[in-house]
């Protein structure tokens, strides 16, 4: 639902990767957006109307996003979808982080614009650590990137773990992402990404940043 600049992004992108898809959105000329190519179904209409999502297939459909610039629409239209069509994969679009929060909590997968936008600046502003690349919405749990430092060079990624109390949860080495193993070695100009709990991260960094304790 939405055939905005994310809307029709997100349409196309799908069709590319060869799924069926339906867009709604109350604006015929909205649809302009989709280009030629499009090949999915164009249906006027609000997304929260059980009569138009039936004209648009969600009783075969799989997925449901809802991206229209209204927050109340977006809701409305993703519970609507979970709870009376019973689609699982279903997502809106909120522009009110503190309402997303919430929503999130209720089962629906929210995109807070705003704050994402927000976040993506900040961790480039801010040092290694200041802010994760994501926290899980109980805000118990964080995922980082993290440039190993000289002094971790040539330790084993299981030390490593062990010493900082978090897990690794892939590398970037070389441009690609790699699995570690626990013999696997930590070189230069690796990029780990870790998980551990937000209540840790100040121990991680201070670990880090020190080197490793002992003879590995």
């Amino acid at each position: 639902m939405g055939c905005g600049r994310v809307g029709s992004t997100l349409a196309r992108s799908l069709e590319e990767r060869n799924h069926t898809v339906s867009v709604i959105d109350s604006e015929p000329d909205a649809f302009r957006r989709l280009g030629p190519e499009f090949n999915g179904d164009k249906v006027t209409g609000f997304g929260f109307d059980q009569a138009v999502l039936e004209k648009a297939g969600i009783r075969r459909a799989e997925a449901f996003a809802a991206v229209s610039s209204g927050d109340n629409s977006n809701i409305i239209a993703a519970r609507v979808a979970r709870e009376t069509f019973g689609i699982e994969q279903v997502v809106a679009r909120i522009y009110d982080p503190g309402r997303a929060e919430v929503y999130q909590r209720l089962g629906i997968t929210t995109v807070a614009t705003v704050k994402w936008t927000a976040d993506q600046v900040l961790r480039r502003l801010l040092p290694a650590g200041a802010e994760p690349d994501f926290r899980d919405p109980s805000g118990t749990i964080r995922v980082d990137h993290v440039p190993v430092p000289e002094v971790w060079i040539g330790q084993r990624t299981i030390h490593f773990q062990e010493q900082t109390n978090s897990r690794i949860a892939w590398i970037d080495r070389l441009g690609e992402g790699m699995l570690p193993t626990r013999d696997t070695i930590i070189q230069e100009g690796d990029l780990v990404h870790l998980v551990m709990r937000e209540e840790n991260a100040g121990h991680a960094y201070a670990v880090i940043d020190k080197g490793p304790e002992g003879d590995h």
